[in-house]
């Protein structure tokens, strides 16, 4: 191994013992499965804002976004990234005060969970349907971040991508099962500085490199439509492919998303004082904003890298690996450009790990807890419930890594999928639980069922039709559950005054005293 691979290590290593030194300190706090699952709501305002990004900007932020960017430019994730803004802000904005106020009056530590006691649902069909579809989709996306940490060593070091895979989860498991929703939080928010460093580093380094902004400019200009908000650039015809309007809209679309996240809403519910999630979201709002358009230049600065031979040509899913070959360059320029190097990939080992452990907690939550413990009524300790917890996070982890065995597999597409399934399933109901008192619990039933079928029958069904119907699924799948919430809820009966004076509690301006 060269002088330059061993600094890299070094570098991924002391980041990686600082994880698990994080895990297993806060183990020893959590007494409780609303601890494990909710810190017992003690986070403070910079640790709810960065930690919700962090957990957000998952892989993508430092190898999907500025891959899709190198290949086709600014078009595609340009739109991407301004749906992703403006939702986050709106999400901040209308979504996490009440949440957070609504979750406490009914007592409520998983969003599945606050589902059914918001609709008094003593059947917990509704926490159940839940708990199934934060299954579905959240495996395929923690599996999505296993393979980022994939790809990263095993074009990094030139090992077994599985081996590499493994080892990565192996780790991301142990800090999440030990220290539960404080671990990851406290991480995720040590993650987001590092994720920082590292794209902006990346940024000046890459553009120097590339012989500065005029000779980037220069060659962006030359490729049809890279530049453009309305095409994009094609490489196999060498020619500028139109984006229409609806295409725009759709694209747009992706902010419908941060209604339905689990691991981000679990952030909202979490902080200690509601009065401080103004302060969140400012800090959330901005950090998401530069992040995203940082990415996106380096994926236009690593094109002009590629074009003077600096860093090989990249195509399809190798594209995502933009970062990694500028961190593999600046490692050639010595032992301490290296160990910088190695914080780098640091840097987007943290964006995947920020997002799978949160991942991995939320599914974990759903099938212990919503699953087993309040639809199967099964009796058990405190003590057992949270073995039972960490055994659930290890065999979801498993599972993710299975799907993740090919290393052909496409970052970007895995979490466009997942993000829709959960942006129709629960952003409708969401919002509908937050700001419609009439909202009752068969329409709450049926606008995630038909959000969630929506999804995929728009995605295999219609999708491949082409035409108006090749949008993206999210926006379709969150229209038809909207409407449906609204039908069925006004054709079935109005809810309860219990149910209604909960509602005016969590709509009053006065804040609730913390737990």
């Amino acid at each position: 191994m060269s002088t330059a691979s061993i600094c890299i290590l070094i570098s991924i290593v002391v980041y990686l013992i600082g994880m698990l030194v994080v895990g297993f300190h806060y183990a020893k706090k959590n007494e409780s499965a609303s601890d494990f699952y909710l810190g017992g709501r003690k986070l403070g305002p910079l640790v709810t804002a960065m930690s919700a990004e962090a957990s957000d900007m998952s892989s993508y932020l430092l190898m999907g976004l500025p891959g899709l960017a190198y290949l086709s430019g600014i078009c595609d994730v340009g739109w991407t990234a301004i749906g992703l803004a403006i939702g986050t802000y709106l999400n901040w904005l209308f979504t996490a005060k009440r949440l957070r106020r609504y979750t406490h009056i009914t007592g409520s530590y998983t969003l599945p969970q606050f589902f059914s006691r918001r609709f008094h649902d003593h059947k917990n069909i509704l926490s159940a349907i839940a708990a199934l579809i934060i299954i579905i989709f959240f495996i395929p996306y923690t599996a999505s971040g296993f393979a980022a940490c994939g790809k990263l060593f095993s074009s990094l070091f030139n090992i077994d991508y599985m081996t590499a895979m493994i080892i990565s989860a192996i780790v991301i498991v142990c800090y999440t099962a030990a220290g539960g929703f404080l671990a990851a939080s406290t991480t995720d928010f040590i993650q987001s500085i590092i994720m920082t460093f590292a794209i902006l580093f990346v940024l000046g380094f890459s553009t120097i490199s590339a012989g500065g902004i005029d000779a980037v400019m220069e060659n962006v200009r030359a490729l049809p439509g890279y530049l453009s908000m309305t095409a994009t650039y094609s490489e196999a015809a060498g020619a500028a492919s139109p984006y229409g309007a609806l295409t725009i809209l759709s694209t747009l679309a992706w902010g419908l998303g941060y209604f339905g996240m689990p691991h981000i809403l679990l952030r909202f519910m979490a902080i200690e004082d509601e009065n401080k999630l103004k302060l969140s979201r400012r800090v959330g709002s901005v950090w998401v904003v530069i992040a995203m358009a940082v990415a996106v230049m380096i994926g236009i600065v690593g094109r002009t890298l590629s074009a003077n031979g600096t860093i090989a040509q990249l195509s399809g899913s190798d594209s995502e690996t933009i970062i990694v070959r500028i961190a593999d360059f600046l490692s050639s320029y010595g032992p301490v450009p290296a160990l910088i190097a190695g914080l780098i990939l640091a840097g987007i080992l943290a964006s995947t790990m920020s997002t799978a452990d949160s991942q991995l907690l939320a599914a974990s939550s759903s099938v212990s807890q919503n699953l087993l413990l309040e639809t199967f009524h099964l009796k058990v300790s405190e003590k057992a419930t949270m073995r039972f917890a960490r055994l659930t996070v290890i065999v979801i982890a498993v599972l993710g890594v299975f799907i993740a065995r090919d290393p052909n597999s496409s970052i970007f597409g895995i979490v466009s999928f997942a993000w829709a399934g959960f942006g129709a399933s629960f952003g409708p109901v969401v919002i509908c639980a937050l700001f419609w008192k009439r909202t009752t619990l068969p329409g709450a039933i049926a606008g995630m069922v038909v959000g969630g079928v929506s999804v995929f029958a728009w995605k295999y069904l219609i999708k491949p039709m082409g035409g108006v119907f090749g949008i993206y699924e999210l926006l379709p799948a969150f229209v038809a559950g909207i409407v449906v919430i609204f039908v069925v809820s006004l054709l079935t009966k109005a809810p309860s005054q219990e149910i209604m004076d909960e509602f005016e509690q969590a709509r009053a301006n006065t804040a609730l005293s913390n737990e």
